[in-house]
């Protein structure tokens, strides 16, 4: 079986093929250094260039025993221009290699062969700069859920153009065998058939944004549920959940889709429809909410349910740490490059620490990071050393 940790060799080969975009009078720092001690910077809790600049003069000894250093460690303006200098499509990359050992990990570790790639966007609420005309970051992301892992990411200015962001991205990641769930703004024909064509199923959400397809759905479902499904191969299931002061039941409903469903066959692959009803019970008050979906799953109502649930992976544990551990919604960089390369950066340390196995908080883990660099390192190569 092929290892699946990386050394701090292959870690930086893995930049080696990265076109340096300073001039050369400013190369003083090998750009490989560069790059590495940003992530490593990144890990132990630095939130700009500043901060990694500080963490690397602190550590400069051990740095030069990990990565080359020909003239000491860089200072703040180094990692500055390298970051706004770099092309975020071309940094991200070089993690490919790296992404996929991650995830080759991942799944022998989780034992999970179709994971669930949720598919969603997150704003840089400070990112914007109203006096060059610069709109809040918005970037779309991949994160497998199981493995807590984001595999890709591409940028927009705006939430609005989610819709051609979401294709971008999907072609960055290996589709093969997994299930990809996406919110409505994503339910689009054209999506529906990349996923197939790449190898992969999808779970996607119907609102009014589909109104035709969604009342069907809706119409359907409930011709349905008044006949008690009995002309109709139904699967259901029920979770409930505790805590926080409320009761939450949700009953999944999956059913084969009809062939009287409007514009069925320009849906490639689609044949189920599901719904999720949701009851919640807080301070004796009670609220039901229904969602629906069409997917391109067979009938198999756990696994429709488990797809619907981890998509939500994406807010609870991606976007919550990337806003409560990493404060991402404080960032107040503002270049263009930089701030999508810091995004990235952000991502990707944030896996990492998701693949270290102790039973320390991502909090904790990261202050370790800046404590002791033996520690960093494992985080790094993802094993002991």
């Amino acid at each position: 079986m092929p290892s699946t940790h990386v050394s701090m060799d292959e870690v930086l080969c893995c930049f080696e093929g990265l076109e340096d975009p300073r001039s050369e009078v400013n190369r003083k720092h090998p750009l490989v250094s560069v790059v590495v001690i940003a992530i490593m910077g990144v890990l132990a809790q630095a939130t700009g260039p500043t901060g990694i600049a500080t963490w690397a003069k602190f550590n400069a000894e051990w740095l030069a025993l990990q990565v080359p250093l020909p003239h000491g460690v860089p200072g703040k303006d180094v990692f500055r221009r390298v970051l706004c200098a770099l092309k975020p499509d071309v940094f991200q990359a070089c993690f490919a290699d790296w992404i996929a050992m991650l995830r080759e990990k991942a799944a022998l570790a989780t034992g999970v062969e179709r994971p669930t790639l949720a598919v969603d966007g997150k704003t840089l609420r400070r990112s914007h700069d109203a006096k060059k005309g610069l709109g809040a970051l918005h970037s779309v992301s991949v994160w497998a859920s199981e493995y807590g892992l984001t595999l890709a990411q591409v940028a927009t200015d705006e939430k609005s153009n989610e819709i051609t962001a979401i294709p971008a991205v999907l072609q960055l990641v290996d589709l093969t065998g997994a299930i990809v769930t996406i919110d409505a703004i994503g339910t689009q024909k054209t999506i529906a058939a990349q996923i197939i064509d790449g190898g992969g199923d999808y779970v996607l959400a119907l609102k009014r944004n589909h109104e035709t397809l969604h009342d069907a759905a809706l119409d359907y479902m409930l011709e349905q549920m008044d006949n008690d499904f009995a002309d109709v191969e139904v699967r259901q299931h029920v979770t409930q959940d505790k805590g926080h002061g409320r009761v939450e039941t949700r009953q999944y409903i999956q059913l084969k889709a009809p062939a009287t469903l409007p514009g069925i066959s320009a849906w490639k692959g689609l044949m189920t429809i599901g719904a999720v009803v949701l009851t919640m019970i807080r301070n004796g008050k009670e609220t039901t909410e229904t969602r629906f979906f069409i997917s391109s799953l067979g009938l198999g109502v756990k696994q429709f349910a488990k797809a619907v649930r981890n998509h939500w992976g994406i807010e609870n544990t991606c976007h919550w740490s990337l806003d409560v551990t990493y404060r991402e919604d404080d960032s107040r960089i503002r270049d263009v490059n930089a701030r999508e390369n810091f995004a990235w950066l952000n991502r990707f340390t944030l896996s990492l620490l998701k693949q270290h196995p102790g039973k320390g908080s991502l909090v904790m883990k990261r202050r370790g990071c800046g404590w002791k660099p033996q520690f960093m390192l494992e985080v790094l190569v993802g094993t002991k050393v």
